[in-house]
Formats: C-alpha cells, sequence, structure tokens
C-alpha cells in the first residue's frame, strides 16, 4: 500500500504546478550528413591537465555539461594531481552519451549528435538531426537529443530527439557512414533510451507521455507500453512520469523506479506492468543495472518535504532487499566502476537545484565524496572497460 494517497499528492502538486518544469511537459527526408569542421579538441583547466597530447587514464569519467556545449574528462582517483583533464566543445546543451569499443563517444547535443575521439579528446564529427526541434535553444525543455545508446555490434547509434511541444522521434545513426538512416515517431521527451540484449528492440522511455516505446529494429515499427503506477492525473503538470530505465541482465525486463516507492517491471514483449515495493522515499530519476542485477537509483530530492525523504542513492538486489545511501542535494544519473566497487552519480538534474559536481560513493562502506566537475555535469560514461550503467 502506498505511503501517501494519490490525492494527497496532487494537492502538494497543484500548490506547486507552476515551479514543475523539471518533471513537466513542456522532417526533411533526407538522410543527414555530418557537419563538416576542424577538429576540436580539450581545452584543459589547469596547466597540468595535460591537454588533448596527454594519455587520458583508465577509469577517467567522460561526463556531459549540459549547462555549458562541452563534455569533460575527470580522473576520480585525482592520478597527476589535476581531477579535471579538460573539456570539448560538443555542441549546445549535451545530455546523453553512449560509449564504443572504439572509444568514440557518442553525444546528443541540441544540435546533433556529437562524435568524440576519446583518446585524442577532440571531437571528430556533428551530424544533424532529421527532426525539426525548432530554433537551437538550452534548459531542460531544449529540443534535440536526449536519451542515447548504441547497439550491440556499435553499427546503429540511437538517441531520442525532443520536439518542444509534441511527440519526439527516435533516430537512427550508422556509425560508420555518420548518418541519420531512420526515424521513428516516439512519445514525448524521450529522456533514456536502451537496447536490448539482442539488438532486436530499442526502448525509448517518454517522460511526459508515461510510457515507454517498443521499436523494433527489423521493420522500425513502434509499440506504446503505458507505465505509469500512479495513473495519468495531472497531465504534463504531473512529477509521477517515468524518467530513465534500467534492462534487467536476467530476463530483459524493462525497471523503472518511482518515487522511491514503486518500481515497475515491464515485459516488453506482452507490455505487463509489474510493480514492486521501494522504500527510499523520494522522487527518482536516474537507473542502471549491474551486471550481477544489482539496481542503482538515484533519489533526487523530495516532492513535498513534509512528507518525502531527501536525495539518495538506492542499491538493491535482485532479491529486491534495499539499501539507501544518503546524498548531499539534488542527483541525476548514475554509473558503476569497471569493478562495481564504486558509484558515481551526477549532481546536474534536469530541474532546479542542480550542483557542478559528483557524488563518488564507495558501495562497500557507504562513504560518499564530492568531486567538483563542470557545468551541470548530467550524464557519466567510464572510460577503459566501464562496464554496465557506464553510458
Amino acid at each position: 500500500m502506498n505511503r501517501r494517497s494519490l490525492a494527497g499528492r496532487l494537492a502538494a502538486l497543484a500548490a506547486v504546478t507552476a515551479t514543475l518544469a523539471g518533471c513537466a511537459a513542456d522532417g526533411d527526408d533526407g538522410a543527414a550528413s555530418p557537419v563538416s569542421a576542424p577538429p576540436v579538441s580539450a581545452s584543459p583547466r589547469t596547466p597540468d591537465s595535460g591537454g588533448a597530447s596527454a594519455r587520458t587514464p583508465g577509469g577517467t569519467l567522460l561526463v556531459t555539461d549540459f549547462g555549458a556545449d562541452t563534455v569533460t574528462f575527470v580522473d576520480p582517483a585525482g592520478r597527476g594531481g589535476a581531477a579535471d583533464l579538460g573539456s570539448v566543445r560538443v555542441g549546445t546543451a549535451p545530455y546523453g552519451i553512449a560509449l564504443g569499443e572504439d572509444g568514440t563517444a557518442w553525444v546528443a547535443t541540441a544540435e546533433g549528435v556529437a562524435a568524440v575521439d576519446t583518446r585524442t579528446r577532440e571531437r571528430i564529427a556533428l551530424i544533424p538531426y532529421r527532426t525539426d526541434t525548432g530554433p537551437v535553444t538550452t534548459g531542460e525543455y531544449r529540443g534535440g537529443g536526449m536519451g542515447i545508446a548504441l547497439s550491440p555490434d556499435g553499427r546503429r547509434l540511437y538517441v531520442g530527439v525532443n520536439v518542444p511541444g509534441g511527440n519526439g522521434t527516435l533516430e537512427v545513426v550508422d556509425t560508420g557512414r555518420r548518418q541519420v538512416t531512420e526515424v521513428v515517431p516516439v512519445g514525448r521527451r524521450p529522456f533514456d533510451v536502451d537496447v536490448s540484449r539482442d539488438g532486436r528492440q530499442v526502448y525509448a522511455t517518454n517522460h511526459d507521455s508515461f510510457d515507454v516505446s517498443v521499436v523494433d529494429t527489423g521493420d522500425w515499427t513502434a509499440r506504446r507500453i503505458e507505465v505509469a503506477p500512479y495513473g495519468t492525473e495531472g497531465g504534463l503538470g504531473s512529477w509521477l512520469k517515468p524518467h530513465y530505465t534500467a534492462v534487467r541482465p536476467s530476463d530483459g525486463a524493462l525497471l523503472l523506479p518511482y518515487e522511491g516507492e514503486r518500481l515497475a517491471v515491464v515485459d516488453p514483449g506482452t507490455g505487463r506492468v509489474r510493480i514492486e515495493e521501494m522504500t527510499a522515499n523520494t522522487h527518482q530519476h536516474g537507473v542502471t543495472a549491474g551486471a550481477d542485477g544489482t539496481l542503482y537509483v538515484v533519489g533526487t530530492g523530495p516532492i513535498d518535504p513534509s512528507e518525502d525523504d531527501g536525495p539518495s542513492l538506492t542499491v538493491r538486489t535482485p532479491e529486491g532487499e534495499e539499501r539507501v545511501i544518503a546524498l548531499d542535494g539534488p542527483h541525476e544519473t548514475v554509473a558503476l566502476s569497471a569493478d562495481g566497487a564504486t558509484a558515481y552519480v551526477s549532481g546536474g538534474f534536469t530541474h532546479e537545484g542542480y550542483w557542478n559536481g559528483l557524488s563518488v560513493v564507495d558501495l562497500d562502506t557507504g562513504r560518499v565524496t564530492r568531486l567538483p566537475v563542470g557545468e551541470r555535469p548530467l550524464a557519466i560514461a567510464v572510460l577503459g572497460g566501464g562496464g554496465p550503467g557506464s553510458t
């Protein structure tokens, strides 16, 4: 039984509807070609950071700076005395990031998909969208790419494209030709994009339409699965909408956390949604699954401070047992170190209250260290074999 009634939640929502921007709503048919431009290299912020010519250590983090036009390389261990290894201009308001086995990082920006060579630390391409997203802007409602993921073989890139005021699209990029080859209609504001283990399905998690679009990569058809464990009352002004999804390694089920109270377990084949209990009692955004099926969920903080708990990281075993680690301030996404011993949680947050840094969480002891990073850091990739949750 939910600890708080839906009616009580809606009453609280009504009082703050005007400030619910972070969780409220709001082509050309020819193949688009990459923008021709000289490489854009890393710009070190300190004399000792080495620049583009320096070797990028294994385990380096690559973070999207949603409040700028850059991605930032960060050595969380501070080897060489400087954590910040420099930034690369990629395009306006970068959101999601996907890391290829060849060392190319693909970044969803408001302008297009940027390709970054993580070894030389330079942008090597910018692929424009075929979807008309209007003027290039910044902020949480800006048009352009949001969630992004690679196919298992790395030959295709899938990016969820937000169209302000309307339904979004899933754009398919041929990573070899660096061109958009398919455009599939999906729901509103596709926060997250994930791929099935066999590569036959792509999942776009659509925040403002309370659903997941299941896209068949054989014929590019899409099915809608409504995922609304609290219902859809409140519409675009509701906080109780999906944000990010993890694909469970054991069976391919889709896992979507809500409010530190409910975990929606979705069968993408049948569309059936089962609800399991959660315990953090806080608004939740980012989620990733470890190789063993352990789930890591970011709590951003309370909707109603009089009833809800603060920001946190939930560590949930495959059996459903949870450990909640308190965090200081709102956060957005989470990635794991290669050995699974450390979680990196971004402070960017898509709504107000973000901060410029990461929380580094020792998953054995629960110790949290705050690391200053970038400008509104949002998504995190772990270079050098980052493992699950690193893209």
